[in-house]
């Protein structure tokens, strides 16, 4: 769905129906096709669960899309409505106006409009439509398409089928909550009663804590699924979901156990991911990777991304490598927080810097341990990374005059609008405990970076801590 400003007189008539829910149930069937779109507008930000659920019922389009709206969380009470509004059993009416709802699409997509366009009168009639399942609408009609084509040639006539595929498009975080648990179980009660009508069509899966949550994966098809984060699971279990997501583009996985990581299940685990040939964004937190990088980056596609790798135990060896990888020339972003940089490894994270100068847009060193001499060294380098637009090099100990001269080095990089950068040291009374913070002298830092920045006429620059 589409969110406008200001509000046209159409929208504000459509806010004013949905005022009168009797009234606007009562109307919608003698409602012209193009009132239902910022009818449905109104009715979702409003909240109004049984407008929105009679409107699914007699949708005059093929497809349905959240698209931008949003509500205030929890959110669950007017996905359920909507979903509930699903024709899954024949049509008993039939409204003059065409084709029912074969889409609906509840995630929250900035590049999706309320309907697709409907020039098109062959499969797939929407753009986001599922193209991999054998249960989708596009492959269900290719099907039929073949038969029909086959019965056709024989000169056999084909019953009509009273059920029409649909899909149902969503996005889940599996996050432990009730009202999550309540929300799937709904949704699997619902595709149960579609007797195989209704395809549930997750893209995106978010899971925290795997063990819990191995019933309810049963009920995806898991080879829709193109993001995947987990959160606390072990490598097995990770493996075992890969094996059947072999369309993956984004990978996220955090806190997986250190002994998991090893031997049989590492190299199952490589194995698995060699096969993601559309994989752009690696994500991999608290995962140890010491002196094993190398096996990493054999697997993945030189074409990669974005890769994050914080709290990966980065040794001198992996950073060498990185820097020799062919995914080194390809990186627009690049997250290694949280791994020691010192002298042993400062020469590999320049030449580093230097392979990702011409694409390189974000990049994260937060808690590096990155000293005066450390910065010293990588600055002509960084000074390089002509494309970079976010900077982020927090709670690093520093000095003041360390800080002010990486500045005037980095204004000439005319991309670079957001810099987050360590409190200077001289503003604690101890750096390793950041509660002793010296307000006073941070905000005087503070004061002599705007003044710096104005002086250079980099207002457009943006430079704060993680404490503003």
């Amino acid at each position: 769905m589409d969110q406008k400003a200001p509000a046209t007189l159409l929208e504000l008539a459509a806010k004013c129906l949905v005022s009168c829910e009797t009234a606007a149930i009562h109307a919608l069937e003698e409602l012209p096709r193009d009132l239902f779109v910022p009818l449905s507008i109104a009715a979702f930000l409003g909240e109004h669960k049984k407008i929105l659920k009679a409107m699914v019922g007699i949708w005059p389009f093929r497809c349905l899309h959240i698209g931008t709206l949003k509500v205030q969380e929890p959110r669950y009470g007017i996905l359920e409505a909507m979903v509930d509004g699903l024709q899954i059993l024949p049509a008993q009416k039939s409204f003059a106006w065409g084709p029912k709802l074969r889409i609906l699409d509840l995630r929250q997509d900035a590049d999706c409009k309320t309907t697709c366009s409907e020039i098109r009168t062959t499969f797939p009639f929407c753009f986001q439509s599922c193209v991999y399942s054998q249960h989708s609408i596009q492959k269900l009609e290719e099907a039929k398409h073949s038969v029909r084509c086959l019965k056709s040639a024989n000169s056999e006539s084909e019953p009509q089928s009273s059920r029409k595929p649909m899909e149902l498009l969503v996005d889940l975080s599996l996050d432990g909550t009730l009202k999550t648990r309540k929300f799937v179980s709904f949704l699997h009660s619902k595709v149960e009663q579609s007797f195989g009508s209704l395809h549930l069509c997750c893209r995106d899966l978010q899971i925290d804590k795997m063990s819990e949550y191995k019933n309810i994966l049963k009920l995806l098809d898991l080879v829709c699924i193109d993001h995947l984060g987990v959160d606390q699971a072990y490598l097995s279990e990770v493996t075992s979901l890969l094996a059947q997501m072999i369309h993956l583009d984004n990978i996220s996985l955090s806190k997986i156990p250190f002994k998991s990581c090893k031997g049989k299940n590492f190299r199952s685990f490589l194995t698995h991911l060699g096969w993601m040939n559309n994989l752009q964004e690696l994500s991999l937190s608290f995962f140890c990777l010491t002196d094993q990088l190398h096996r990493l980056l054999r697997v993945l596609p030189s074409q990669l991304d974005s890769l994050y790798l914080s709290f990966c135990g980065l040794s001198h060896r992996d950073f060498t490598v990185l820097s020799q990888s062919p995914q080194a020339s390809h990186l627009r972003v690049l997250n290694l927080s949280n791994n020691q940089i010192s002298w042993d490894v400062s020469e590999p994270f320049q030449i580093l810097l230097e392979k990702v100068s011409g694409t390189l847009q974000h990049l994260e060193i937060n808690s590096c341990l990155m000293t005066d001499s450390i910065i010293l060294s990588v600055i002509p380098a960084l000074s390089h990374c002509s494309r970079l637009r976010i900077l982020s090099f927090a709670f690093n100990p520093i000095t003041m005059p360390m800080l002010m001269n990486l500045l005037q080095q980095l204004i000439a990089l005319t991309e670079l609008k957001h810099v987050i950068y360590p409190v200077p040291v001289h503003c604690y009374e101890q750096w390793q405990f950041h509660g002793s913070l010296d307000q006073q002298k941070l905000a005087e830092v503070q004061a002599q970076l705007k003044v710096m920045l104005q002086s250079v006429q980099r207002n457009d620059m943006n430079w704060t801590t993680c404490l503003e």
